[in-house]
């Protein structure tokens, strides 16, 4: 049996955010949701020093191309329904 891993790299912009630990609050809560609700491993891998900038990435793990690729698109979908217009530019890839 194969596994398939799937990437998925969500760029955002966050234009309230006047400081670090405004920014900081929103990232917090996209990871922890994310991580609750998809059960997939997330981290802010860019623009960690940028007030109104971040770079998320989700990554996840099946034996199904279709599951995994379904997993990634849910996830962004989700992250538009918390912060409707925040995501700037998203990036899948399937391994």
């Amino acid at each position: 049996m194969s596994s398939v891993i799937g990437y998925l790299e969500i760029e955002i912009q966050i234009p309230h955010a006047h400081s670090l630990k405004e920014k900081r609050a929103v990232v917090k809560r996209i990871l922890e949701r994310l991580k609750g609700k998809f059960n997939v491993s997330v981290s802010e891998v860019g623009e960690q020093d940028k007030w109104q900038r971040s770079v998320i990435a989700v990554v996840t793990v099946g034996t199904s191309p279709k599951v995994v690729d379904a997993t990634l698109e849910k996830s962004v979908e989700f992250v538009e329904e918390l912060f409707p217009g925040f995501i700037t530019r998203y990036q899948k890839e399937l391994l």
